[in-house]
């Protein structure tokens, strides 16, 4: 089954609800979500590469050829992730994560283009992105299925012409926002007590519900279906 959605409408919702424009692009810009000191930490990991200003890598010890690329939300330090990511790297496979102009997603949805470009020892990619970074994936995927085997959304849902059979998307049961815009039923992980913000470490986030489990349990519990849905997909 194949979602379509207008990109004209679904980027007014994603813009409006999950990162709060300001009135003032400069403003925008200085105020954003900040990595918390243990994401930054994994940065002095000797699976961590800085490439350059614009792409962080973790390769994991043993060789690969999948990897996922990672989109961030809007407003957020892209290191806020790492910590999910690192757990990735320790399920072996390589992970990318982007750092987006002005912090949102919108400004360079085809990231992906030189990063699969680059590593062409890679041979199955996978999308993924949280909240506006996940609709950034999805309409980038959309456009390209030639390039990536499946799609990963983080308290995000389909945008565009992409099947939910190549898409795992997960969600906290708190983040009803997104439960209320998901109208397909393959492949859908519930976090029960989850919220929107914690598969990042960057603090609460405003207009997000207070999570009754624990950051660490939510991104436990999203690294082993992801997890799950990749090694399916290979097998």
């Amino acid at each position: 089954m194949k979602i379509i959605r207008s990109e004209k409408e679904n980027t007014h919702y994603f813009i409006n609800y999950f990162d709060s424009l300001y009135s003032g692009f400069g403003f925008y810009v200085n105020d954003y979500y900040h990595a918390q000191t243990d994401a930054l930490e994994i940065l002095k990991h000797q699976e961590v590469k800085q490439v350059n200003s614009n792409l962080i890598t973790l390769t994991p010890q043993k060789t690969s050829d999948v990897g996922i690329i990672f989109y961030p939300g809007a407003k957020v330090e892209n290191t806020a992730y790492l910590p999910l990511l690192e757990q990735l790297e320790k399920k072996g496979y390589n992970c990318y994560l982007v750092n987006m102009p002005f912090k949102m997603a919108i400004f360079n949805k085809n990231a992906a283009n030189k990063i699969i470009d680059k590593y062409s020892n890679i041979k199955h990619w996978y999308l993924c992105g949280h909240s506006m970074g996940g609709a950034m994936a999805s309409s980038y995927v959309s456009k390209n299925k030639d390039k990536v085997d499946g799609l990963i959304l983080l308290g995000s849902y389909i945008y565009g012409d992409v099947s939910a059979q190549d898409t795992l998307t997960i969600y906290g049961s708190l983040n009803t926002s997104v439960k209320k815009k998901i109208d397909y039923k393959k492949n859908i992980v519930v976090i029960q007590g989850g919220n929107h913000a914690n598969f990042g470490n960057y603090g609460h986030q405003k207009g997000d519900a207070k999570a009754t489990i624990s950051r660490k349990s939510q991104q436990n519990q999203t690294i082993k279906a992801i997890d799950q849905f990749i090694k399916k997909r290979l097998n």
